[in-house]
């Protein structure tokens, strides 16, 4: 592992056994997040029931989705989130410039109007916990109804989830590197 968490992890064996119990697929209890999640079976049921409709049954488009997690784990030095997400983006074909791009999203050329949308929604999210006026008025104009509402749940799941791993202490799996590709971090992190 690369740091210990606050909570201990689950061995993969006891971590397979508690996720089964959970209703949670096998491969997600070989995360560390999960094995640390798991010494509270109904929470990590609901967090993995959650991520699992967000990730697998949502309707945003995947890579709104991941630049809100990238600039979410970016912007609270969530180093578990963004390397964790950073496979996911990149799996998904959203380019690594553009994921690196979301650091300093309002001085890049990277980003169509809704990637702005979003982007400044989930900042607006983390200054005031709330979408301003403006931004929902922008987020509106490129995003359906239930896009929108997910879009908020997202930002929201997201937020947590950055909380619950940094307090957590919840450390990156044996041999994952940290803040893919280039290793550098936000102030503070």
């Amino acid at each position: 592992m690369t740091g210990k968490a606050r909570v201990p992890l689950l061995s993969d064996e006891d971590a397979k056994a508690a996720a089964e119990e959970a209703g949670i697929p096998s491969f997600m209890a070989g995360l560390s997040v999960f094995q640390v999640l798991l010494h509270n079976k109904p929470v990590a049921g609901a967090l993995n029931n959650l991520l699992s409709t967000l990730l697998w049954k949502g309707s945003l488009d995947p890579r709104l989705r991941e630049l809100v997690i990238m600039r979410l784990g970016w912007e609270t030095g969530s180093d578990y989130e963004w390397t964790q997400h950073w496979r996911v983006a990149t799996q998904l074909g959203i380019p690594e410039e553009d994921i690196l791009a979301v650091r300093d999203w309002k001085n890049s050329d990277r980003f169509s109007a809704a990637d702005k949308a979003v982007l400044a929604a989930t900042d607006d999210t983390l200054t005031t916990g709330t979408i301003s006026p403006e931004t929902w008025a922008a987020c509106e104009a490129e995003l359906g109804t239930a896009d929108l509402v997910e879009l908020v749940v997202a930002i929201g799941n997201w937020r947590l989830f950055s909380s619950l791993l940094r307090s957590l202490e919840v450390p990156l799996e044996e041999g994952v590197e940290s803040w893919p590709p280039d290793g550098a971090r936000p102030s503070g992190a």
